[in-house]
């Protein structure tokens, strides 16, 4: 399985490495949206959630081989344990910032995490107690977070604000069960979908990061949500949970096409690989990374080129 995934999105990617992007792009004719496996069946626990890539260009996410770890993966599909996290943390959404700190929501805490690539030392970002369980993240570019915030049990959710600083703010109270979360590329609009609900909601972000104008950006019929990133068009890739793709939704709330995720239950994706073009997905129903071929980079890769 391994092998085969190398020859395909692997090899693109070390293919990318060593020869730059521009080639990349223009001499080698690839296959886009379609997924392969990057990771072997089970390497993690139902719980694998994250994902997020690091400057470069491994994917790292939660609960790799047993629960309150953090596994790092290479493009080529390699796992190592990274972290175990402390006391009863277990972690859910990762982010990083343009310094390469890693942040981790923690739900079982109601923690965010802040975990130092040069050390591994694990500290305590921010604490808030009335956090049902923070569930994913999304980062500005001066490192300010917006956490999803779901109460499963009641259908219900909310928004925190965590400043650079640590301070947490209660943003958006009385939505329904919060999950993906992401900001648009110039940083004006927040994205917040609701997994029960099957909403997705669009907020103006304004003066010291306050949330404004709460509208629907797109519902669906059927089938939940989870995760969810832009690319640097403002496309959205959302997470369909339970039906196994991913949607690319476009600014004005197009569906603009449907990728088939070899699982039913994607719980998360990043874009990586060396120019941005890699989608990785967490999928439980096998418990592995699959990855597909983009037209356009991700978000977040393009903020390690914007320090």
């Amino acid at each position: 399985m391994k092998k085969g995934f190398i020859t395909g999105v692997g090899a693109l990617t070390l293919l990318g490495a060593s020869l730059g992007t521009s080639c990349l792009t223009s001499s080698v004719e690839e296959t886009l949206f379609v997924a392969s496996p990057l990771t072997q069946e089970g390497g993690f626990t139902p719980g694998i959630e994250g994902p997020a890539c690091d400057r470069e260009g491994a994917i790292f996410a939660v609960n790799y081989g047993a629960q309150q770890t953090i596994g790092r993966v290479t493009p080529s599909g390699e796992g190592e344990q990274y972290v175990r996290l402390p006391g009863e943390s277990i972690g859910n959404g990762i982010r990083f910032d343009r310094q390469g700190m890693m942040y981790v929501a923690d739900y079982t805490e109601h923690n965010v995490l802040k975990i130092d690539p040069d050390t591994r030392t694990i500290t305590v970002h921010a604490h808030e107690p009335k956090m049902n369980q923070p569930n994913d993240l999304t980062m500005m570019r001066d490192g300010t977070l917006f956490a999803s915030d779901p109460n499963w049990s009641d259908g219900t959710g909310q928004v925190w604000r965590i400043d650079p600083d640590g301070q947490v703010l209660l943003v958006a109270p009385h939505m329904g069960t919060t999950n993906g979360i992401e900001v648009s590329p110039d940083e004006s609009k927040l994205y917040v979908n609701e997994s029960v609900q099957r909403n997705v909601w669009v907020f103006d972000i304004g003066p010291g990061h306050s949330l404004s104008n709460k509208r629907i950006f797109r519902k669906f019929d059927d089938f939940g949500f989870d995760g969810m990133r832009c690319d640097v068009d403002g496309n959205l890739y959302i997470t369909r949970y339970g039906k196994g793709t991913v949607v690319k939704v476009s600014p004005s709330g197009e569906i603009l096409r449907e990728i088939n995720v070899l699982g039913e239950k994607p719980s998360n994706i990043c874009f990586g690989g060396p120019d941005g073009r890699t989608a990785y997905v967490t999928e439980v129903t096998k418990t592995r990374l699959v990855a597909f071929r983009v037209d356009r980079p991700g978000l977040a890769w393009s903020r390690w080129r914007d320090r």
